[in-house]
């Protein structure tokens, strides 16, 4: 496993041209990747946690709602889906049946979980389906894992042991999915760098990325980005933990960033956005709370996503957000989904960079942009 061969820090735009040039003929394009939650209910109360501040109004995400939003995803163009968002796609009765009816869809498909309601039973049944499976982490002993999570200690116990489940699987079925850890990194959790990075390199997952903690434009949740330079020594010591076999990664152009973009229009919710997991359809995870109402563009349980998507309201607000009335740096929480996509957007619109040869072959997880 190297750099090479999954990118953890960076974008993927560079293998998909023909998308972004059509982007930039100012035609209307489907996503490359959608990131989606299928409820947002939550089993834990993590401390970082940025869901509590994307409240919107709930509506029922069924089975039927569910499987109308991937068939569309298919049939627009879509590639990727993550269940990735503001909830805990876990507590979904329809997370498995969700997994295996996308990737019949010809899309590819990944999970992030906390791993603590994920049924082992279930485990021979979606790894193969999964492009990856991540497991958020950020504690490494019991103790620190209920107080960081908001969980029991015990909780800790039974995710290392799927995530062991999960390792046996990949290896005696020789499964291509990809395992790995992420750790959400506070400057106050810097006791647990060290001990994370020993115990993914036991388990043998695929690797730990370690990453910083996004904040609204109030600083609701009090992250003090400058304390994150203070931890460079310890990243880079973690980072030597990584093997042939296992690779140790902190997302260092987000960590060292300051909390601060270069840009001020967001150009990538049209290549890569989020879906709530009460259905709501907004540009990104930023922009899900009710007091952004200006920019939610509709609700997947009302109305059929690809037909929000050819609607004109989707690309008013698409347009909205890229347009000198919306300011980036100011008008939404830091360091977004779509940070790195909209740094790479940003400076081919200014003329400051061109499409280039991309540095490798194909990398992993391609179409997770």
């Amino acid at each position: 496993m190297t750099q090479e061969k999954i990118i953890l820090d960076g974008h993927k735009l560079l293998w998909h041209r023909e998308r972004v040039d059509a982007w930039l003929r100012g035609e209307r394009v489907a996503p490359i990747t959608i990131d989606c939650a299928l409820t947002r209910a939550c089993t834990y109360r993590c401390v970082y946690c940025y869901g509590q501040l994307q409240e919107n109004d709930v509506k029922r995400m069924t089975k039927d709602v569910i499987f109308r939003f991937l068939d569309d995803a298919a049939e627009i163009g879509v590639k990727a889906i993550s269940f990735v968002s503001d909830g805990e796609s876990t507590c979904s009765p329809h997370l498995y049946d969700a997994i295996l009816r996308g990737r019949t869809n010809g899309l590819d498909m990944a999970l992030g979980t906390n791993g603590y309601l994920l049924r082992d039973e279930r485990l021979e049944e979606i790894l193969p389906a999964l492009t990856y499976l991540r497991f958020n982490l950020s504690a490494a002993t019991p103790g620190r894992y209920a107080e960081i999570h908001g969980c029991d200690q015990a909780a800790f116990l039974k995710v290392v042991d799927t995530i062991r489940k999960c390792v046996t699987i990949k290896q005696e079925s020789t499964l291509e999915v990809t395992l790995g850890l992420q750790m959400v990194l506070l400057p106050e959790f810097r006791d647990q760098i060290l001990p994370l990075a020993g115990l993914g390199r036991d388990l043998g997952v695929d690797y730990l990325v370690i990453k910083h903690c996004s904040d609204d434009e109030q600083s609701s949740l009090g992250v003090d980005y400058s304390k994150y330079f203070d931890l460079i020594d310890l990243l880079k010591e973690a980072e030597a933990y990584s093997t042939d076999a296992y690779l140790v990664k902190a997302k260092w152009s987000k960590i060292l960033s300051g909390g601060k973009r270069p840009y001020s229009r967001c150009y990538g919710p049209p290549l890569i956005m989020q879906l709530s997991g009460s259905g709501l359809v907004a540009p990104c995870g930023m922009l899900f709370n009710d007091r952004y109402k200006k920019y939610h563009i509709g609700n997947i349980a009302d109305t059929s996503f690809k037909d929000l998507w050819k609607g004109e309201r989707y690309w008013e607000v698409m347009n909205l957000i890229s347009s000198e009335q919306f300011d980036a740096r100011s008008m939404c929480g830091s360091l977004c989904l779509q940070h790195k996509v909209n740094e790479f957007l940003w400076e081919l619109k200014q003329g400051l960079t061109s499409f280039s040869e991309p540095p490798c072959a194909r990398p992993m997880h391609c179409n997770f942009i």
